[in-house]
């Protein structure tokens, strides 16, 4: 599947990977991917995350929050405070008993020697696979990194959350692709 990547697809997988790397992950997730796209300059995906005046420091600003919160989206958040659970008391609660960023993504221990490969999280590889069907539902030849960003989308999770709560949605993606082509 990956001989149907273009350059600038190829290019959000290796960075998301050395992403990953770099931070200690255990897992290569959907975020990374998203970071990693968000490092390109002028393909199709930068080009309609600048058009939703999305950016870097506004995506890493939302993923730290829904980390700190251990995953949950401002959507999963607002639910469990209309049922009577104070995500902020229960977040602050745990820190408090077990330190700042107790619920935040594991990280993998330092290591010598050469380098650890990540694996990518199942949520991630979902990313991956979705490229393609969304590729043939447009029915395009090769997968790109706009169609990375629209599995990003479809697949869900808190990548999407973040992207959608910046304004860019599934819908209004492919509405920006037909009318650029």
């Amino acid at each position: 599947m990956f001989q149907r990547f273009t350059k600038a697809a190829k290019v959000v997988v290796r960075d998301a990977v050395h992403i990953a790397e770099q931070e200690r992950a255990t897992l290569i997730r959907p975020e990374h991917l998203l970071l990693a796209m968000l490092n390109q300059d002028g393909t199709t995906a930068t080009k309609i995350l600048a058009d939703h005046a999305v950016t870097t420091a506004a995506v890493t600003d939302a993923l730290d929050r829904a980390h700190r919160r251990g995953g949950l989206s401002d959507a999963e958040s607002a639910a469990l405070t209309e049922v009577g659970i104070d995500v902020d008391a229960v977040v602050a609660a745990l820190e408090q008993t077990h330190g700042e960023g107790a619920l935040t993504p594991a990280k993998r221990p330092r290591t010598f020697g050469p380098r650890w490969r990540v694996a990518f999280d199942p949520a991630a590889k979902k990313v991956i696979e979705r490229c393609l069907r969304e590729t043939l539902d447009r029915g395009d030849r090769s997968i790109g990194d706009e169609h990375v960003l629209l599995a990003l989308l479809s697949v869900g999770g808190v990548a999407a959350e973040v992207l959608t709560s910046l304004g860019v949605t599934h819908q209004g993606v492919r509405a920006y692709l037909a009318r650029a082509c």
